[in-house]
């Protein structure tokens, strides 16, 4: 299954080698330069981010076909060097179909700010969920499908080798109970691909979206199988079905979203330490509103695993979150202030995230933001100690 990345991603660059020859005056470059610069909120002022990007883009638009591709540069602080492909695929256009094959974002779902039916592209957590959603998705090896039909949209996705999620790293990490000795990703063959599939419908009154996959899941659980000195963390193959909606009544936007995932891997405090399947449920419901030149928006969120076992680590029965944003546009639309919030009620604990982005020239941007956790347990409140400011300078060309 490598191969076949390999020789998508060979061919793909073939073909926009290809077209710049061909074609130069189809082809539009793009991109960003920017500057990150955080500093931690203790008696030390220590840094938390010192980073330099350099995000470069290229795309040939033909009468039957479009390329893209998307490559990044990152330096940091400590002069590390990090290079990569976001995307690089081909898209094939018919009358009543389009294809794209190679690596690429695949984004679904309503929600804002957490993800449930967005499950596709798998997630760089390294530095939690602080980054930009758009950094945070990871570019995927798949071939998309989508046919159209009036207000109808059907999307089918084939993803030929499985990319796990990057797990939070460094300052980021959660302390872990236990001791894992190895982590084993499933075999890269045809068995091992993952499948997904959606339903759309746009219409004046209402968006309506239904999904399913047969998928991995991105996050691995931990047992001990007696074959190395120590536990082993495995991924566990889950069905998943889910839809997500969204109306305007009168201003209001009413959404939500859901996935309902069969047979879904959890560890257990056993002797050996195990795993169990579960069912296990997510969803949410929310409102959006402006109002006075105001964007107002508010999300309740809820996971469930259903026929609970004690023995659970790390997962509780329950878990209740809500989202919050309030955000408003000053000085002919060039200053921006936003307020978005997270708040654990499960663990009494939050994440608040004030931002304020300027314009100040054609493709210049200087955004201040500060991330506050509060809490002592909890998703959020594990990084109490990691208060922040930061200030990004972004220049897009």
């Amino acid at each position: 299954m490598k191969k076949t990345a390999i020789i998508l991603t060979i061919t793909i660059s073939l073909l926009l080698v290809s077209a710049v020859g061909a074609a130069a005056q189809d082809i539009t470059f793009g991109g960003y330069v920017r500057n990150t610069t955080g500093v931690f909120l203790n008696d030390n002022l220590d840094f938390s981010q010192i980073q330099n990007t350099l995000d470069f883009s290229a795309e040939y638009y033909g009468d039957i076909s479009d390329l893209k591709a998307d490559v990044y540069l990152n330096q940091s602080g400590k002069n590390e060097i990090e290079a990569g492909v976001k995307e690089l695929y081909l898209d094939i256009l018919l009358d009543s179909m389009d294809f794209r094959i190679g690596k690429q974002q695949i984004i679904w779902g309503k929600a804002d700010g957490v993800f449930i039916t967005d499950i596709i592209s798998p997630k760089d957590l390294t530095n939690f969920i602080l980054p930009d959603f758009n950094e945070i998705r990871m570019g995927v090896t798949a071939l998309k499908a989508d046919y159209y039909m009036d207000y109808i949209d059907f999307e089918l996705v084939w993803v030929p080798n499985f990319t796990p999620a990057v797990k939070p790293s460094g300052i980021w990490a959660a302390s872990a109970p236990l001791n894992i000795k190895q982590i084993n990703l499933p075999d890269n063959t045809i068995d091992n691909s993952e499948v997904f599939g959606k339903l759309s419908y746009m219409g004046s009154a209402i968006d309506i979206e239904l999904m399913g996959a047969y998928m991995w899941d991105d996050l691995p659980s931990a047992s001990y199988d007696g074959t190395i000195s120590g536990i082993a963390a495995d991924y566990h193959r889950v069905a998943m079905a889910g839809g997500s909606f969204s109306t305007d009544i009168a201003g209001l936007v009413f959404k939500g979203e859901g996935a309902y995932y069969k047979g879904k891997n959890f560890t257990v405090q056993a002797s050996p330490v195990s795993t169990v399947e579960k069912d296990f449920v997510n969803y949410m419901v929310g409102l959006d509103y402006s109002i006075g030149g105001y964007t107002l928006g508010t999300q309740f969120i809820q996971e469930i695993i259903l026929d609970y076992d004690d023995r659970i680590m790390l997962n509780d029965e329950l878990k209740n979150t809500m989202t919050f944003v309030v955000a408003k546009q000053f000085l002919n639309d060039t200053l921006k202030v936003e307020f978005f919030s997270y708040a654990g009620l499960s663990n009494k604990d939050a994440l608040l995230r004030p931002k304020v982005t300027y314009n100040i020239a054609d493709g210049l941007e200087w955004v201040v933001g500060s991330d506050i956790f509060l809490g002592d347990s909890g998703d959020f409140g594990q990084y109490d100690d990691n208060d922040l400011v930061y200030t990004k300078l972004k220049y897009s060309f």
